[in-house]
């Protein structure tokens, strides 16, 4: 590790300046409630697995759905990442770095390496224990949000080297750019938590700002739950799972689970040894003995409890070896079934289109209207004038006209009046027609 100071020299500066788009991927669980035999997924908002399915979803940097991917079952966060990479550059539609930001489920430093090498820089949490950063490391920085608030941290911004394969040993690292924080914990007292990303030119204030920005995703998933059904799997259909897919055995974890208690186990019938071995070889308090003498029956007594539990540990380390780490399906769980997708994803569309038109509608509240309490209503506002009900006027040649009803208050009115001419302004056809959209509110001509 060694500090990171940013200079116009280092060759990313061009790249970064280029930077095309900041986009977020992160996994979305549906629960199943049927009666249907549905493979397991770990549920993080219910907090245990589930009959289940799981998207990977898309958004940009304010959080609205790009696009979405039915995610391969049982398929890992970083390998979906890998999968998408074409499909990203697709929509980015050139050759710019694209900065992608996910959560520690996409973690691995050969994915970090491969995208880097493929023009999309990494914007993630750092996994697994990490020696802190010294304190001298440590500086104020800054960052001017989209609404002008100025957000400010005390960041430390260092290189680090990721070994790139754990099993193999070989010495080959990945360097990356770490950005690490010190926060307050539950129990009060403090620790660091570090942020990754390949982006070296991006300014330090602006990378903690953009990881901090993930939660939009998770609000966009709370929201279109609460709002546009998302939980919903909209068809019952399936068909049978693939039993010859290959799939983690269970029963692997479980008995290494058992191998870390007979370890732990080990490790305290050690200590406990250790200590009869002294208490038998220390005189008696008073004596005028200077040693003592272990007889071996003493000596197997004391240790006795030790050789039991190194037995334990290697009999539990021989059944954890013998245990295959990986079935076929059909050996596991047969019979198993797959939720059908194209209805599924169809209506997904749909919702994404709605969410995306309703975030819209509430921006431009927030920014258009003057409407004193935006920050706190423009999404109750939006869904108010959504449901508002009113009139569609065909008979101005060239136009197609919408007028609402006026909403409870005086404020409200106003507020959707100046959402109106903001609209009609942009002058939008109505989709399949040349007939260009007015909206109005009645008696407020």
């Amino acid at each position: 590790m060694r500090p990171w100071p940013p200079t116009t020299s280092n060759p990313r500066v061009l790249a970064g300046r280029s930077l095309a788009a900041i986009l977020y991927v992160d996994g979305h669980v549906r629960a199943y409630q049927g009666t249907k035999k549905i493979g397991k997924l770990y549920s993080t908002r219910l907090k245990f697995p589930v009959p289940a399915t799981e998207e990977t979803w898309v958004s940009d940097a304010n959080g609205a759905p790009v696009f979405v991917v039915m995610a391969a079952p049982g398929a890992s966060l970083a390998g979906e990442l890998r999968d998408l990479l074409p499909e990203l550059r697709v929509a980015v539609g050139d050759e710019r770095r694209v900065l992608v930001g996910f959560d520690r489920g996409g973690w691995s430093p050969t994915l970090f390496k491969h995208m880097d090498e493929n023009g999309f820089d990494v914007l993630t949490w750092r996994k697994g224990e990490t020696a802190d950063i010294k304190e001298e490391h440590f500086h104020d920085v800054s960052h001017t949000d989209e609404h002008g608030e100025v957000k400010t941290w005390v960041v430390a911004d260092t290189l680090v080297d990721l070994p790139l394969n754990t099993t193999k040993k070989n010495g080959e690292v990945f360097q990356i750019r770490q950005l690490s924080r010190i926060v307050a914990t539950t129990g009060g007292g403090t620790r660091q938590i570090h942020i990754l990303t390949t982006d070296r030119p991006l300014p330090a204030g602006e990378v903690v700002y953009r990881m901090g920005n993930r939660w939009r995703q998770e609000n966009q998933f709370r929201y279109a739950r609460m709002h546009f059904d998302l939980e919903s799997h909209d068809s019952y259909a399936s068909t049978d799972d693939d039993e010859e897919r290959i799939v983690p055995n269970p029963a692997k974890a479980k008995s290494y689970q058992k191998v870390v208690a007979a370890r732990n186990a080990h490790a305290e019938a050690a200590a406990i040894a250790d200590i009869n071995l002294m208490a038998l070889k220390t005189p008696a308090e008073g004596s005028t003995e200077l040693s003592v003498t272990v007889t071996s029956a003493m000596h197997n007594q004391a240790t006795a409890p030790l050789w039991e539990a190194e037995s334990a540990l290697i009999a539990a380390e021989k059944a954890h070896k013998k245990i295959p780490a990986k079935l076929r399906l059909g050996d596991l769980s047969p019979g198993q079934q797959v939720l059908d997708t194209e209805t599924k994803m169809i209506h997904t569309g749909i919702r994404m289109a709605a969410y995306n038109t309703a975030m819209t509608l509430a921006r431009e509240i927030r920014t258009n209207t003057g409407y004193r309490r935006a920050n706190q209503e423009a999404h109750a506002l939006m869904r108010q004038i959504l449901n508002q009900p009113g009139d569609i006027d065909t008979s101005k040649r060239g136009h197609l006209t919408i007028t609402l009803e006026p909403l409870p208050t005086q404020a409200k009115t106003m507020a959707a009046a100046k959402l109106c001419e903001h609209l009609t302004a942009t002058k939008t056809c109505y989709p399949g027609t040349t007939l260009i959209l007015r909206y109005k509110i009645k008696n407020n001509d």
